[in-house]
């Protein structure tokens, strides 16, 4: 699902609520997950999963078209793990 897609759904059940509106709802939701993970936050939606940041420790990595040894430095990377609810939602058989 795209997240044009995702805002249709949403205007569709939402009665009242235009297009344009719905945009600006899913926008604040997404720029709020990014700000919070970019001040080293976390963002946690009980049923659903939570959003974090892992620590990557430097490594040393090879450059596949030369083959020379490049030096990777240590970042932060976001990471997703999943709710309960919808893990169970997803390996439930249909």
């Amino acid at each position: 699902m795209t997240k044009s897609a995702l805002i249709e759904k949403m205007a569709e059940k939402v009665d009242g609520l235009s297009k344009k509106q719905t945009e600006v709802i899913v926008e604040t939701i997404f720029e709020s997950v990014k700000e919070s993970l970019s001040k080293g936050g976390k963002v946690e939606i009980r049923g659903f999963g939570n959003f974090r940041l892992r620590a990557r420790n430097a490594r040393k990595a090879r450059n596949p078209k030369t083959g020379d040894s490049v030096a990777v430095p240590p970042k932060k990377v976001p990471y997703f793990k999943v709710g309960k609810e919808l893990r169970e939602m997803v390996n439930r058989e249909n």
